[in-house]
């Protein structure tokens, strides 16, 4: 038997690019998308995305929903609290590992595995060390659609909010950013490919300022 693994699910490109690839390998069995929602606003935390654009993307996806709700603001003790808790829960089920969409970020790495060691469970990073411009066109060539819903006002303008990601983007990107925005500087939803059964229609509304922050308010058609 395979074992079982959670997908860490933010709704962006890198973690539905990390489905793909675990997928194609066939060495695990998917039980369920970890997603942490922020529940003052029913958003995905950090990208903005509403809830009922996540759920309709898992269910494209495939994927069923573990929800890891925090309130806003959210302290590093209540985050660790409630994600130990969805740790326990989900080893209690058989669960053994935890994937991640992580690229080259080394204390991002070691954070998630230390915790999960914790919890007697194993980190899985099917995407780390790849070349993120070869790895933004790989997804790109393969047919990824996704659009930017969070960027960071210290590296990209605002006018980046909402625009989709393509090689258009990626060529009118500044000096120093990252083509997958792995240290931050910006977020994205998925709407379409490989890893989706259907695309996801989204219209881009406002986009909004918001700690130092842009981000488009995609809502359903």
């Amino acid at each position: 038997m395979r074992p079982k693994a959670l997908i860490s699910w933010s709704s962006g490109k890198d973690s539905a690019w990390a489905l793909h690839v675990v997928r194609q390998a066939g060495e695990f069995e998917i039980a369920g998308a970890l997603t942490t929602v922020t529940d003052t606003f029913s958003r995905v935390s950090m990208h903005g995305v509403r809830e009922e654009l996540l759920a309709a993307q898992l269910d494209a996806c495939g994927l069923k929903p573990i929800i890891v709700r925090i309130p806003s603001p959210c302290s590093n003790e209540i985050y660790e609290r409630e994600m130990g808790s969805a740790m326990a829960q989900a080893k209690a089920s058989g669960i053994t590992h935890v994937i991640f969409g992580d690229l080259f970020l080394e204390d991002v790495r070691a954070y998630r595995e230390t915790k999960l060691a914790a919890a007697e469970m194993h980190a899985v990073f099917p995407l780390w060390g790849k070349p993120t411009d070869r790895l933004a066109r790989e997804m790109i060539a393969a047919g990824v659609e996704a659009r930017l819903v969070c960027v960071d006002l210290k590296a990209l303008p605002k006018s980046f909010a909402g625009r989709s990601f393509d090689l258009s983007l990626l060529d009118e990107l500044p000096p120093g950013t990252d083509p997958c925005g792995e240290r931050g500087e910006f977020h994205t939803f998925v709407t379409g490919g490989p890893m989706l059964q259907q695309r996801i229609a989204v219209n881009v509304g406002e986009t909004v300022e918001r700690e130092g922050f842009a981000f488009a308010d995609l809502t359903p058609p």
